[in-house]
C-alpha cells in the first residue's frame, strides 16, 4: 500500500467513501456524509480525518473544515461514548426541556459540550433533534428518548452505564 492510498478508515467506511463520490456528479457533494461517516468511525474530525477527506474529494482541507464548523452535530474534539444530545428548540423548551438538560448536568458534572472524567458521556444542548410531539426529548447517539422529566434522567444514565460496563466486562 502507498502513502497515497493507504487510509485510517476501515476498509468498510474506505469503500463507503469510494461508493459516495462515484454516486454524485460532483465530488465535492460527498463531503458531508462522509464527514458524519468519519465521525462515527473516529469519534471526530481529527486533522488526519480532514486531510484524508479532502485528499479524496480533491479539494482543501480549508474547503472541508469550512463545510464541517457550519453543520452543530459535527464536532473537532472528542466525544464520549454516549453523547447525550438534549434538544431546547421551542417545543421541547416550552415543555421542560431546560430542566431536563440541567439534571443532565446535575448528574454528569458536566456543561454544554462536556466530557465526563471517564469519557463514558458527553452532553450538548441541540436545537432541534425532529421529536417536537413527543417533547421533551433527547437523543443519545442514535437512540431517541421522549416525553422526559428530569426524573426520567437518572434511569437513562443508569441504562447507558450499564452497557458500557457490560461492553467492557465482554
Amino acid at each position: 500500500m502507498t502513502a497515497e492510498t493507504m487510509s485510517i478508515f476501515s476498509p468498510k467506511v474506505s469503500a463507503r467513501f469510494d461508493a459516495l463520490v462515484e454516486k454524485y456528479p460532483v465530488r465535492r457533494s460527498a463531503l458531508v456524509p462522509m464527514l458524519l461517516y468519519a465521525q462515527d468511525e473516529i469519534g471526530y474530525l481529527s486533522d488526519a480525518v480532514i486531510a484524508e477527506v479532502a485528499r479524496r474529494i480533491g479539494i482543501t482541507e480549508l474547503d472541508v473544515r469550512n463545510v464541517a464548523t457550519y453543520y452543530s452535530m459535527l464536532r473537532f474534539k472528542p466525544a464520549g461514548k454516549y453523547n447525550v444530545q438534549v434538544c431546547t428548540n421551542i417545543s421541547c423548551m416550552l415543555r421542560g426541556a431546560y430542566d431536563v438538560f440541567e439534571k443532565f448536568q446535575d448528574e454528569l458534572r458536566v456543561g454544554h459540550k462536556g466530557v465526563t472524567p471517564d469519557g463514558v458521556f458527553s452532553l450538548e444542548e441541540v436545537e432541534c433533534i425532529g421529536a417536537c410531539c413527543w417533547a421533551p426529548a433527547i437523543q443519545v447517539n442514535y437512540d431517541f428518548h421522549d416525553d422526559l422529566t428530569p426524573d426520567s434522567v437518572p434511569g437513562i444514565l443508569a441504562q447507558y452505564r450499564q452497557k458500557s460496563e457490560g461492553q467492557k466486562n465482554a
